[in-house]
């Protein structure tokens, strides 16, 4: 199997035009938190941000909204609207929407998730609990009208219908062949499979990352890659080594035992400077740093 490579990295990640603005990069939502959920949200958001996105808003419940507005220091946040036809148009009016991180479980969230699987075109990044409530209807995978990358770790594959027994390139690309999305099977040697038969193994990445939050912060990132305009493969495969990478710095500098989701996301200048691309001539349209 094909490993994901810097080479490829540089390939898949989205132009950063000299004369660009804040509406060129993307304006992306991340709908997540709960009652005592509610650092998931705010790791998705501030990871968007530092992978580049122009715009990043989050949308959690009211009643954790104060303390996810004070920790959201470069995204913006507010209460979720109450009326779903008021969520629904805030949530058409980005460039890629990730639902999940920290959402919790709940009917009433269940039906929220499996309404705008079914509503949205945007592409979405379905994580964390947006998987559990999707789970419930698993056929909503292939109702939907929007592109879609899902984003287990081996429990919600289960959870899915995903046979963990299996190779996990086999069962990835069965998955995302079956429901016509791009699987990102998350665990050591985390695969990334296309619906049209692509398969990337990453090579990056440590058991430092196997904390709480991790998995936010790699949502995060795929949601900002896809919301500058990448494709889903291609925004996922960058994001997952990107993230490896950082991870793969924080332990060099903090160990595995005492790295945590924060440092990952203080890291990942250092994992987009290691690319090499920040020399890159500004008529390619591809300077990545400024």
């Amino acid at each position: 199997m094909e490993h994901i490579t810097k080479d490829l990295v540089r390939k898949f990640l989205p132009p950063r035009p000299s004369n660009g603005h804040k509406g060129t990069f993307g304006k992306v939502y991340v709908l997540g938190g709960a009652v005592g959920y509610t650092g998931a949200p705010v790791f998705a958001a501030e990871a968007a941000v530092r992978t580049g996105s122009g715009l990043v808003f989050t949308g959690v419940p009211k009643d954790v909204y104060p303390i996810a507005a004070a920790r959201c220091t470069n995204a913006m946040a507010h209460p979720v609207p109450e009326n779903y036809p008021a969520l629904l148009e805030r949530l058409q009016a980005c460039d890629a929407v990730c639902i999940g991180p920290g959402l919790g479980r709940s009917p009433q969230t269940e039906e929220t998730v499996l309404s705008l699987l079914r509503d949205l075109t945007c592409p979405v990044v379905l994580d964390a609990d947006g998987i559990n409530a999707a789970a419930v209807h698993i056929d909503v995978l292939a109702e939907r009208k929007a592109p879609l990358i899902v984003t287990p770790h081996d429990g919600e594959f289960l959870r899915l219908g995903g046979d963990i027994k299996q190779a996990r390139e086999q069962s990835a690309a069965e998955f995302a062949a079956r429901y016509g999305c791009v699987l990102v099977r998350k665990g050591p040697g985390t695969v990334i499979a296309a619906p049209d038969g692509r398969l990337l193994r990453n090579p990056t990445g440590n058991s430092g990352m196997a904390k709480g939050g991790s998995g936010d912060v790699l949502a995060g990132m795929i949601l900002s890659l896809l919301g500058q305009g990448a494709e889903p493969f291609e925004a996922s495969a960058a994001a997952v080594w990107l993230h490896g990478k950082a991870g793969d710095i924080c332990a060099g500098e903090l160990s595995e035992y005492a790295m945590t989701p924060a440092d990952l996301i203080e890291r990942l200048p250092a994992a987009f400077r290691s690319l090499g691309m920040e020399d890159r001539p500004a008529e390619t349209g591809q300077k990545i740093l400024d």
